[in-house]
């Protein structure tokens, strides 16, 4: 197999050293893109005279054949090419002869495989958008099947307040949203097209750039040669994308995870996404929601890594950056199929109605309740705190309940308690009288349901 390097070199490269530089193993899948950057680069040489035009028409056929290969599954990549570009070369070579040898006219295949890896990460990045909304439309479904579901709220994993479920899932559909955002930053920035600029520092051939940036959808030419051959950044934003999504993914596992247990017993995972027990025949594990949760743990790393790859490289191009490519895409593919796997759980989840409606009768649930309604009758919000400690530890702590106070046992505690107060230590209550905006009050609820209902739809 002919590299595109080889007239220097008065020997062949020792075979080891073939298995250890050699990327087609998995950089195959830029195929396509790297056809497609050489037809735009193809048309441009045509355009501005700097091969024939008949060369130029032979060069634009071959690839779309090859094209049409790729895209249909029959391309059978050379495992003995030394990367992708050489192989396409070398198959365009034997489809259309001698003409082949001009294409690589004006351009490096340092600049080529940063086209390659920008319009690689610009499809993926619109993939995983996609995947978000479908996530999000999943979750907001859940969200208006148990609208009127309330479920007991943690901090330190320790009951703390109640709310709506649908309250819970919007917290999920807002972190989402702000992934999403970070997906479009990171396009903007991918949006520099690199081709032409050759090893390093340009060429002195009459090229139009500009023009290959059109053709390729690009908004914007990479402005200076030296970085855009070394520039990664975009590739370091979009694992970092992925690295924050796969972060809200695990910890949105470990609560339905923790919500499956009998402790909780909140949810029922759909058996499709769980399995057993090679010796507890009654067990039904989430180890679906499991691998969510440590594979997340991958994509930090990888992010971990193309950092130290980057921090020691001088400018311009090194083959170091090769191994870009191996944490870039196991960060794609493994952020999409957790996102589309969630989607598919929450769209097969039950909530275990009746328990929720008895774990949600603590009376510890309702003390910040209670503090507000001393607020609102004059006492200073530490002093409310401190009364409501004072009763926590006269009457929960002592298997007391609240509610069962007499009207001078309340005064006890402090003049302004009235009976009224009673009726705050219900869950219905308590989720109701909440007025902030961004609260869990069922009508605040309702209405960003419906919003996000139609801002997905859109």
């Amino acid at each position: 197999m002919a590299k595109l390097w080889g007239a220097r070199f008065d020997k062949k490269s020792d075979p080891l050293a073939d298995q250890f530089t050699f990327s087609i193993s998995y950089d195959s899948r830029l195929a396509k893109y790297d056809v497609v950057g050489s037809i735009a680069h193809a048309q441009m040489l045509e355009k501005q005279g700097i091969i024939p035009k008949a060369d130029a028409a032979k060069i634009i056929a071959g690839l779309k054949k090859i094209l049409l290969q790729i895209e249909s599954g029959k391309f059978k990549f050379d495992p003995k090419a030394e990367d992708i570009h050489t192989d396409i070369q070398n198959r365009l070579k034997l489809i259309v002869g001698k003409p082949a040898d001009k294409l690589h006219t004006a351009r490096s295949r340092n600049d080529q495989v940063v086209l390659d890896m920008k319009l690689y990460c610009r499809d993926e990045i619109t993939q995983l958008m996609t995947a978000i909304v479908q996530l999000q439309g999943s979750i907001l479904g859940f969200a208006n099947k148990n609208k009127d579901v309330i479920i007991p709220a943690y901090t330190h994993l320790q009951a703390a307040q109640v709310v709506l479920l649908a309250h819970h899932m919007l917290a999920y559909i807002e972190m989402l949203e702000r992934d999403k955002t970070r997906a479009v930053d990171c396009a903007k920035r991918t949006d520099f097209m690199p081709l032409g600029s050759c090893a390093l520092s340009g060429t002195s051939l009459k090229t139009d750039r500009a023009y290959v940036a059109r053709l390729l959808g690009f908004s914007q030419v990479a402005a200076n040669s030296m970085d855009a051959v070394s520039d990664r950044d975009f590739i370091v934003e979009l694992i970092s994308v992925c690295a924050m999504i796969s972060t809200h993914l695990s910890r949105m596992a470990e609560d339905l995870i923790l919500w499956a247990t009998k402790e909780f017993d909140l949810i029922d995972i759909d058996s499709s996404f769980c399995t057993g027990s090679s010796i507890m025949p009654h067990k039904k594990n989430p180890d679906v929601l499991e691998l969510v949760r440590g594979s997340s743990a991958r994509m930090v790393g990888n992010l971990t890594q193309i950092h130290v790859l980057l921090k020691g490289l001088p400018l311009t191009y090194n083959r170091d950056l090769q191994l870009d490519k191996p944490a870039l895409f196991d960060s794609v593919d493994t952020t999409k199929n957790m996102l589309l796997v969630l989607a598919k759980i929450f769209a097969s989840l039950k909530v275990n109605k009746d328990n929720a409606a008895k774990r949600v009768l603590d009376e510890s649930f309702f003390t910040v309740d209670v503090m507000d309604y001393l607020v609102k009758k004059g006492v200073a919000s530490r002093d409310a705190h401190d009364i409501l400690g004072v009763m926590v530890k006269e009457c929960l702590d002592r298997g007391k309940s609240l509610s069962s106070l007499s009207l001078a046992e309340l005064k006890q505690f402090s003049p302004k308690l009235d009976l009224d107060v009673k009726k705050l230590f219900n869950p219905e209550m308590s989720v109701k009288i909440k007025s902030s905006l961004g609260s869990t009050n069922p009508n605040l609820v309702a209405q960003q349901l419906k919003q996000w209902g139609k801002k997905l739809d859109a």
